[in-house]
């Protein structure tokens, strides 16, 4: 008995000292006022579904619809009766597709614009002319040259995602400290050897940053492109079931747009961290 009750209290102290540690963890700011967030988003769209009930489900009923779609996300049910995972795979290919080729070109230009003031005038219009450009009014273009929705949506993708790569860029090009190129001058550092050595890792954090605007917003248009051009993928999902006032399923595809924007941006902070040797954030 007595040794039961000496059990007890040591794993009463130690479960009172793990408590002490994680406390500040879990109620500060880190789980528990993200967790107190999404609360709220779910109990104000309980409140207008209860106010709408004829239209818009409250989120257990959604959740019960969506069950299907939840638990088998990779069924295949015939021809275009795609799972949700499916979807979001084309999706994705397309984003990442036209998101790596708009890496591609913008990085050098952005290089090329913050090293020679000859190429900022040049090319600066025509990046401010183009830039407020709405990635919808590409797609007609886009459509004229490709007359295929697939190429057509990677194209746009490609051309509203360079602008933030670009001008990050460059300004990470042109924010490095003058000293440390007037020291590889002095050196006589080649050209080349500049650029690898300080000028790329000073400029770094800039791209990065240009990189997950960029993916955000091609995030953001691929999902307005497929609900224009149709056929399989995330965007078309949404615009398939509002037709059939199937809001259950559009709300289910609302979170997995958001989610797999999160994790994306996640994904390039954590891809920054590495290559940087840096914290993306402040802590």
């Amino acid at each position: 008995m007595i040794l039961q009750l000496n059990v007890a209290a040591i794993l009463a102290i130690a479960g009172k000292a793990v408590w002490q540690k994680t406390k500040p963890v879990i109620i500060k700011d880190v789980v528990f006022l993200p967790i107190l967030g999404f609360l709220g988003i779910i109990l104000l769209w309980w409140a207008v579904a209860l106010a709408n009930h004829e239209l818009m489900p409250t989120p257990p009923e959604a959740l019960i619809a969506n069950l299907d779609y939840i638990l088998n996300p990779f069924y295949q049910r015939g021809p275009g009766n795609l799972g949700i995972g499916w979807l979001l795979i084309a999706s994705l290919r397309r984003v990442l597709i036209g998101f790596l080729l708009g890496a591609v070109v913008a990085i050098p230009l952005g290089f090329l614009i913050g090293m020679s003031r000859p190429a900022m005038l040049a090319l600066n219009p025509i990046i401010q002319i183009f830039k407020p450009v709405s990635p919808l009014a590409w797609l007609p273009i886009a459509l004229a040259i490709f007359n295929l929705a697939d190429p057509s949506a990677i194209f746009v993708i490609f051309i509203t995602s360079l602008w933030p790569t670009i001008i990050n860029t460059a300004l990470g090009v042109a924010s490095v400290p003058k000293d440390y190129l007037d020291v590889a001058r002095v050196l006589e550092m080649p050209r080349w050897r500049r650029i690898t050595k300080i000028i790329w890792p000073a400029s770094l954090p800039y791209i990065f940053t240009g990189l997950r605007i960029s993916l955000g917003i091609a995030w953001l248009v691929i999902v307005a492109v497929e609900m224009l051009t149709g056929g399989i993928g995330i965007g078309f999902f949404v615009w398939d079931e509002w037709s059939r006032l199937n809001l259950s399923s559009v709300f289910l595809a609302v979170f997995v747009i958001g989610l797999t924007g999160l994790i994306l941006d996640f994904a390039v902070g954590k891809l920054q961290e590495f290559v940087t040797h840096r914290p993306t954030t402040v802590k």
